[in-house]
């Protein structure tokens, strides 16, 4: 399979996975949402740590693990978060500002200054998300980011955007020290170990307030289509440059708006898709920069 249908694959896999949390955990809180979203793909993915080759791992294998699994717990109780607070169709088109923040860091630390078509792409993505919200500018030209700043969802997954741009890179260089299925595999384990460990009194302390019975055909739903989440995006992210694989997998901004509307009956379907489109186009922009 060539990287481009692996990562749509792995762009609707997560989409659905989203949306599949949201209507199965939703109730029982974020921390409850985060164990799943952890726990039921290990369960899926550990015996290819039996059948796969086990590459040789190096020391700066291990310490750009060390660097990314704390980073990948926080992004995954702040998505969990997000997603729980507010509307799908507000709160995922806000990762498409994880090349955004890509970019501005390499300006910020590195120096290198965004051209012309990368500061175009940031632009397209802003004026997308001002697009979210449109039909709030009758109460005046700001009223869309006023809107946007008072949901918690939006708010929260900006921060997941800004870890993701962190992690993104250090995943691809994890891949290329290991081999992407393995690495697929182990990563995915550990985070299925580490996460409950770290969260484990949280998760009590949420499950008492917790609806019955437990939703274990939404738990095996999140664990299908995140493990295809998973080895479709290690499959991309090994065969083409990181900022192309990551704006092709951004095109799970659109799938969510989708599920948000025809899933869980969100409204204003005409401006969220447009606003989510232009930011895709941000993204797309983007990515061309980094080529």
């Amino acid at each position: 399979m060539s990287w481009f249908p692996a990562a749509l694959l792995a762009a609707a896999a997560a989409a659905t996975a989203d949306a599949v949390l949201k209507a199965g955990f939703g109730a029982r809180g974020a921390v409850c949402m985060a164990m799943a979203r952890s726990v039921a793909p290990a369960l899926i993915l550990w015996p290819g740590l039996f059948f796969l080759p086990h590459p040789p791992l190096r020391a700066a294998f291990w310490s750009t693990v060390a660097a990314l699994v704390p980073l990948e717990v926080l992004a995954l109780v702040l998505y969990m978060r997000a997603i729980r607070a507010s509307p799908l169709s507000l709160t995922l088109p806000m990762l498409a500002f994880t090349p955004v923040f890509v970019l501005l860091s390499g300006w910020a630390i590195l120096g290198e200054r965004p051209g012309a078509v990368g500061a175009a792409g940031v632009v397209v993505t802003v004026a997308g998300a001002y697009i979210l919200n449109l039909g709030a500018v009758r109460e005046g030209w700001l009223a869309p980011w006023r809107r946007l700043g008072r949901s918690e969802g939006p708010r929260l997954m900006l921060l997941v955007a800004a870890v993701y741009a962190v992690t993104s890179v250090l995943g691809k260089r994890a891949v290329l020290l290991a081999a992407p299925f393995f690495f697929a595999c182990f990563y995915f384990v550990l985070l299925g170990v580490v996460v409950p460990v770290l969260l484990w009194p949280l998760a009590r302390r949420e499950a008492r307030g917790a609806p019955a019975p437990f939703p274990w055909k939404a738990f095996w739903g999140v664990g299908f289509c995140q493990a295809a989440m998973v080895l479709g995006h290690m499959w991309a992210i090994h065969l083409a440059p990181a900022a192309y694989m990551i704006a092709v997998k951004r095109t799970s901004l659109l799938f969510g708006v989708l599920y948000g509307r025809f899933w869980f009956g969100e409204t204003d379907l005409g401006e969220r898709l447009s606003g989510a489109a232009l930011m895709l186009a941000g993204v797309v922009v983007i990515a061309a920069a980094h080529g």
